[in-house]
This record gives structure tokens, sequence and C-alpha cells, in this order.
């Protein structure tokens, strides 16, 4: 019964697809596929009609309708003219239901591509959470399935499903009135055994279908997983253990696809042994009666050509209820995505935020990715329109957590964020992210060109705009030494590109879309000293009139912020600007000197060049460092959130 609800629920989400209300001249395709169907199913009952006046003709029993003129029952009776006309009913069978497909085609594959279209936009309604607890592979995975479910299914209910009923009930209708009732018991008692024998049957390979599903997306995501990391299993030599980890998913893969396809002949067998039995059954009792004298030769042929005709649609039933149970496992997941509520939410008639100043303030914020453990605790700073704030701190103390917040990937446990005097809870996302400018820690890129990926910051930018922005960035140079110049494929994920070539992709995407509110999540992170300095240039002139939030983890790249606020386990221990809290000798000016002290040992290696030690013991270089990340107090264990 929860199979049969499933599907039937199934059948019910796409149904508005199928039938869209907006769309008259789908809606007219699908009434005159109904009505191909219609003519084609009475043509193909028509055919073992002709098949048995063709037969008498040539037996000499002349059971062909009879017409008042000789002429006229010559030509029906005569073999020749009743072999063309079976010919001719086949052929029209045949057309009608290729025209039939091809009219319902356009129906289908719009329901495919509208509902593929709402998940792929759902996907990217969900929070940040749901996309961190999922991997990426899966998801791809899940999308592709349910889209080629969708045409399953449309296919299948429309275009085999429903024929076949109404060609089932028509072939009972003329062996009733051609024959007599034990011609439709035997083929109801053949009908019933067969539907039953293939629902168990199914039933059975579901189990094996969907475990081959899932060892199918493991090892799918393992090969992605992989590949995305390739040069970290460079980097360990790991190519034996990755494709021993993907050899042993496709092993999975392997036990069960040959279960699946063993299921499936015993599947077959067992179906073809039930029709044929019935077959065999039916065409007894006509020649007993061919015996008896009260049936012709051409009604022993006419029953066997209508139980051979019935066995295609009692086929076709059977593989029409594989396939809908297969694609509705298959769909499954792709709905339970769809009924899953966005985490965060616009409110009702929420207003779009209007921003006249950009000055962003938090009150008393409180935070936690899970209950059990605190992120930030109270928190309350404000960021006045024009000036630069920065957040430093160790790592873990929820640094990059706030530019989430800022953002609204998480709503907050408490407090609240204002932009101008608005709550941000209260606005339109759209709005909100519209007039905040991000450079991450992080740069991912899409695989595309550069142009691409610097013009994705505001889209309707022309390319003078865009190569202005990358000037800015100080990649344009860097761009117009390639030899596709900003046509350059930069890769999946960026990957053709170092780790300051993507981070200043990222800032000029940013100054492009130039937006009143900027956020710099380590934005030079990725940098060497001489091009962060560039950098850091570029993003001063950018900031400049622009309310800025940067969180930093080098400390040399915030002296000149206007305030500077220090996090600790999630709370406010410092504030104030860079000389007042190298003066105040806390953890800011802790921090300070373990970084310049590591500055300085970089230096000396620097200039060490080439020059080595004994060989037993550590260069006195390398050993000053370690000593001084020996003396260096342990760092809060890392943020997995940041």
């Amino acid at each position: 019964m929860a199979a049969e609800a499933s599907l039937l629920r199934t059948v019910v989400h796409l149904w508005p697809y199928i039938w869209p209300s907006d769309r008259t001249d789908l809606k007219l395709r699908i009434w005159g596929a109904m009505v191909l169907l219609l003519v084609a199913k009475l043509a193909t009952v028509a055919v073992p009609f002709t098949y048995k006046w063709a037969t008498d003709a040539l037996a000499g029993q002349g059971s062909a309708p009879v017409a008042t003129a000789d002429w006229v029952v010559w030509a029906l009776a005569a073999p020749v003219a009743m072999t063309i006309a079976y010919g001719g009913m086949r052929i029209l069978m045949a057309v009608l239901t290729q025209m039939r497909d091809g009219l319902f085609a356009k129906v289908a594959m719009n329901a495919v591509r509208r509902l593929a279209y709402r998940t792929f936009i759902h996907m990217h309604e969900l929070s940040l959470r749901f996309h961190l607890e999922r991997k990426t592979g899966g998801l791809t995975r899940v999308l592709e399935r349910g889209r080629n479910a969708i045409e399953t299914i449309v296919r299948m209910v429309i275009l085999q499903l429903a024929p076949t009923i109404v060609e089932l009930l028509l072939i009972i209708g003329v062996l009733m009135w051609q024959f007599d009732w034990r011609y439709v018991l035997v083929v109801l008692i053949t009908v019933t055994f067969y539907m039953v024998y293939t629902y168990y049957a199914t039933e059975w390979r579901i189990g094996i279908r969907r475990k081959m599903n899932e060892s199918d997306t493991d090892a799918n995501v393992k090969a992605i997983d992989s590949l995305l990391n390739y040069e970290t299993v460079k980097y360990f030599s790991a190519e034996e253990r990755e494709a021993e980890r993907y050899d042993k998913s496709m092993a999975r893969y392997e036990g069960a696809s040959v279960m699946a396809y063993t299921s499936l002949a015993v599947l077959n067998a067992g179906q073809a042994v039930i029709f044929t039995v019935g077959l065999a059954a039916a065409m007894v009792m006509c020649a007993f009666e061919i015996k008896a004298g009260t049936k012709t030769v051409g009604d022993f042929v006419m029953v066997n050509a209508m139980m051979i005709q019935l066995y295609q649609p009692l086929n076709f039933m059977g593989m029409v209820y594989r396939e809908i149970k297969q694609a509705v496992i298959d769909i499954e997941l792709m709905f339970s995505i769809l009924s899953r509520d966005p985490e965060i939410k616009d409110i009702p008639s929420a207003p779009e935020l209007k921003v006249a100043n950009g000055n962003v303030r938090f009150e008393n914020v409180a935070f936690s990715y899970e209950p059990d453990r605190k992120i930030l605790n109270g928190i309350s700073f404000e960021v006045p329109a024009g000036k630069t704030v920065a957040v430093v701190g160790p790592s873990g103390a929820g640094k990059s957590t706030i530019s989430r917040l800022l953002f609204r990937f998480y709503d907050l446990a408490g407090g609240r964020i204002l932009i101008d005097g608005q709550d941000i809870a209260r606005v339109t996302q759209k709005s909100l992210r519209k007039v905040i400018g991000m450079v991450p820690q992080d740069t991912v890129l899409f695989n595309d060109t550069i142009r691409y990926n610097i013009r994705y910051g505001r889209w309707e930018a022309s390319n003078e705009e865009v190569e202005a922005a990358a000037s800015l960035a100080q990649i344009d140079g860097l761009i117009r030494m390639a030899p596709k110049g900003y046509d350059t494929e930069v890769g999946e994920r960026g990957l053709k590109l170092s780790g300051g070539e993507k981070q200043r992709v990222a800032i000029a995407r940013t100054i492009l879309k130039g937006p009143p509110i900027l956020v710099l999540d380590e934005a030079t992170s990725a940098l060497d000293s001489h091009t962060e300095k560039e950098i850091q240039d570029a993003l001063e002139r950018v900031s400049k009139g622009r309310t800025t939030l940067v969180i930093a983890h080098r400390l040399s790249t915030i002296v000149g912020a206007d305030e500077i606020i220090v996090l600790e386990a999630g709370e406010i221990v410092e504030r104030g600007t860079h000389s007042a809290l190298l003066a105040k000798k806390g953890l800011y000016e802790s921090m300070w000197n373990r970084q310049r002290e590591a500055e300085e040992a970089r230096e000396k290696l620097a200039r060490a060049g080439e020059d080595e030690a004994a060989p037993n013991r550590n260069p006195p270089l390398v050993q000053d460092v370690i000593s001084v990340a020996a003396a260096a107090p342990i760092e809060a264990p890392v943020d997995a959130a940041e």
C-alpha cells in the first residue's frame, strides 16, 4: 500500500507540470494525443479481423462481411485484398502511434524542464547549512536521476499505461463479441496472474535497484571528490589509495547490478510462462470448436493474433510498473529536497533594504551552529558609514561567522544586525546581498573565462568596465600577457590560476559590483608580501567612502583600520585602534609580536638562501622558527565553520 501511495503522490506532484495551467498549447497537444491514441487502438483491434478474413478467404471459408453487389463481396473476400487491408491497418496503427508520441513529446520534455528548473532554484534557496551537510557530487546525481525519472513517469503514464488500459478493454470486448465468456475468463485469469506475479517480482527488484543506486552515487561522489583534490592526491602519492576506494564502491555497484540483471531475467521468464499458458488455453478451446464445426480456421488465427496482441500491452504493463516504480525511487529524493523548507526565509511582504549611508551595527548578537557550542556570545559593535572596522582573533574565535551572519546565511540565536537602522532579518535577502561585496578567503571560480568570472559581479557591465576593475585589482597586466587574454579559461574551480591570481579575480569581481558595504574575509591571505602591498593599496582606494568590514589574519593589513575588534571564544575582549591596542599589551599585542617574529624568521630564511648547516642538526635559522613556535601560546581549535 505504501508503494501505491508513493506512486500516487508522485503523479499528483507531477500533474501541474503535465497539465500546466498557463499553457493552452500544451493542453491542446494532450487532447490531440488522446484522440490519436483512441484511433490507433481501434486500428490495432481491426488488425486481427483482417487477418481472420484473409485466412478464411485462403481456406475457402467466406467469413468477411458481405455486401449487396457481387463485385464488392468478391473484393472483400479476396485473400489479396484482405492481406492488403491487414498491412494497411498495421501501417495506420504504427503511424498514428508515432504521431501521438511526437505530439506528446513537447508536453513531456516541458514537464522535465520545468521541474528540473524548480529543483535547481530550490537547491540554491536552501541554507548554507544544508549544502555543508551534503556532497556536491551526490546532489548533482539526485538532479540528474530525478530529471530522467520525471521523463520516465510522464511518458509511461500517458503514452504507455493509458493506451494499454484502452487496448485491453477493447480486446476483451472483441473476444466477448466474437467468441464467448470462456475466452474472456481465460484472458482475465491470465492478466490477473500476470499482474500479481509482476507486482511481487518488481517489489523484490526495487530493493536491489535502490542498493544499486546508492552504490552508484557513492562511487560518483568518491570520483568527483578525488578529482577535485587532484593536487592533494599527487602531494601524498595517494593514487592507489584513491583508486582502491573508488574500486570498492564500484565492486558494490557491480554486485548490485548483477543481481538487478538476474532478477530481471527471473521476472521476464515468469511473465512468459504465465502468458504462454493462457495463450495455449485459448487456442486449445478454439481448436475444439473448429473440430466441432462452430469456428473457422480464421477464428483460430484471430484468437492467436488477439492474444499475441494482448501480450504487448501486458508486457508493457509489466514494464510500465517496473519503470514507474524505479523512477519513483529515483525521484523521491528530489521531491524530499523540494519539500524541505529553506531555513532562511524572507518574512511576508518584506521590504527591500534601502541604503543611504551604509552604517552597520551588531547588537548583542548570539549564534551557534550546534545548540551546545556557542560561536558568538552577545557581541555588539558598529561599523560607521564610510569607515573601516577590522575583526581579528585566534582561529576558532568566530571571525568568519560574522561575515556569514551579515550576509544572512544563518539566522541569529539572539540580538540583531542593522544596516542604516533596518534589521536585515526583516528585509529581502536579495536586496541585502545586493549592497554587500565579498572578497572571501577561499576563492572558487566558475569553469569559464576570466571575463565571465569578473563580470559575475555585475552582469550588465561592459568589457571596458570589466577591464577597469581588473586593472584596479592589479591583474589586468597578467591577463593581457596570456594568449587568449580575458577569454582565458580558468579551469575547474579556477585551478589553472595561482592562489594570488584567483584572489585578484575575486577582488576585481567585487570592485565591479561596486557595493556600498565591503566585507574582506582574509582577502590578501593567498598573496606574497609584494603583491599583498599592491592589492592592499587597491583595496584601500576601493574601500574609500565605503563601509568596510575586514576579517583579518595578517595584522599588518589592518593597521590603518578606524577600529579593530579582537575576538576570543566568541566574545569581544579588546577594541580600539592599532596603536591603542598595542599600548594595552593584551591579546592583540601578543598576536602582533608573534606574527612579527614569524615574519622576521621567514626573512632570515629567505636571506640565508641555499646555505645549509650540519646534517645532523637543524639549521640555526630553522631552529629560530621552531623556538618562536614553541614559545607561542597554543591557539584555540580551528572552527569548522571558518
